[in-house]
């Protein structure tokens, strides 16, 4: 049996303010490709398969069209899809009638009253498997659990429940290969920090691996855009995401992972995604004088991308022309690019380093933990200066984030 495990699609997303409609198509069309070349028999999509939890029209009929269009071309093809923290598990849910007509599975919500509900029974024509889609846990999705316990349960804790009961559910089940998804932040994981969410739910982030444990064959996991394993484990593993997301994952090698059941064992191996269109960054490395760097925007080979790639560029604060803007707009006439702005650099000096590189980017804010923050907001106070923050405080604050990642807000 093989299966392709892939995830963070983010649908719908506006990069810099520019659609990238036309770049997760070509990346559909591959992937539909790739599905029958490699004669797939199970599609995984672990989370994240819309940008916000209210995409545009446009997004959701782009993923019905590729799951119309893949199963005409692979009519035995079974794909399971789970809610990610920024999909809305309603609207995640509101096509399972329709989509299960076309062999596919979603899973929006976990009802810790029912964990069997997110255990699947898949069959193939090549083999059976048994999938625990576990989707993004909410604090909201785990509350039961508190009341079964004397003393509360830290957020992992009610996870590792989660995946106890549902991974218990699972086993009783007839015996096949069993493959457990998740939308979450293993530990140890490496992080894009300008692109991904902190997944801050009472203070911790984190989740042991420890709570797959060692009964699944293949743990499919996704909200982390870096492909990698986990644990050290080469079948607990994020896909990462098809495409770029920042600036920063410019150089990665984007992958969907396939991964073989069979009485033998379990083989995993990568399939690299081929750029559609192009993230670039003038200059690459430190900053140039203003005038060489609208030449490096002149001199930009265009000829080989099908689609305008995408241009930021950096500029040194200190340089003090007051033409820049312009001088820049000037080099960009007649270039097929999608323009993502000036990122400004200013250099300070430190004991440790003779400088250090600061950017003047306000979408760096996300990449910081709240917590962190209130932390540094006692500590910065001359009232509250070396008081440890309240218990209570840290409690209304977890509760905001919940409620905002909850809204999609955060």
């Amino acid at each position: 049996m093989k299966v392709l495990h892939t995830s963070d699609w983010h649908l719908g997303q506006q990069f810099y303010e520019h659609s990238r409609f036309d770049e997760h198509q070509a990346f559909l069309a591959w992937l539909t490709d790739t599905l029958v070349s490699e004669k797939i028999d199970l599609l995984l999509v672990a989370g994240d398969i819309y940008h916000t939890a209210t995409p545009p029209a446009s997004a959701e009929n782009q993923l019905y069209q590729f799951i119309k269009t893949t199963k005409q071309h692979c009519p035995d093809l079974h794909i399971v899809i789970i809610a990610g923290n920024h999909d809305s598990a309603n609207r995640i849910m509101a096509a399972k009638p329709l989509l299960a007509q076309f062999d596919t599975h979603v899973v929006g919500r976990f009802d810790s009253n029912a964990p069997h509900e997110v255990v699947l029974p898949i069959s193939t024509k090549n083999g059976d498997a048994n999938v625990v889609a576990m989707p993004f846990l909410r604090s909201s999705d785990l509350s039961s659990y508190n009341r079964q316990q004397e003393q509360p349960l830290t957020y992992n804790q009610a996870v590792a429940l989660a995946y106890k009961y549902a991974l218990q559910a699972a086993s009783e089940l007839p015996s096949a290969p069993l493959i457990a998804m998740g939308h979450l932040h293993a530990k140890g994981g490496d992080i894009s920090s300008d692109s991904e969410r902190n997944l801050v739910i009472g203070g911790e982030d984190a989740i042991s691996a420890s709570i797959f444990t060692d009964q699944p064959d293949y743990v499919a996991l996704g909200h982390l855009h870096k492909a990698q394993t986990v644990a050290k484990k080469e079948t607990i593993r994020y896909s990462g995401t098809p495409m770029p997301m920042s600036f920063s994952e410019r150089r990665y090698q984007h992958q969907v992972v396939i991964v073989e059941l069979s009485d033998s064992g379990t083989t995993v191996n990568p399939l690299y995604i081929p750029s559609f269109c192009k993230v670039m960054l003038l200059p690459e490395k430190d900053c140039v004088p203003l005038n060489e760097l609208c030449e490096l925007i002149k001199q930009i080979d265009l000829t080989d991308e099908d689609l305008a790639p995408y241009l930021r560029v950096k500029l040194s604060a200190h340089d003090t022309d007051t033409t820049f803007r312009e001088q820049i707009e000037q080099a960009l006439e007649g270039k097929q690019v999608k323009f993502c702005g000036i990122e400004r650099v200013r250099q300070q000096s430190n004991q440790q380093d003779d400088e250090q590189t600061l950017f003047e980017d306000v979408s760096q804010i996300e990449a910081l933990n709240p917590h962190s923050l209130l932390e540094q907001a006692f500590a910065n106070n001359k009232d509250m200066a070396g008081q440890a923050v309240p218990k209570e405080l840290e409690s209304l604050l977890s509760q905001v984030i919940d409620e905002l990642n909850a809204e999609d807000l955060l």
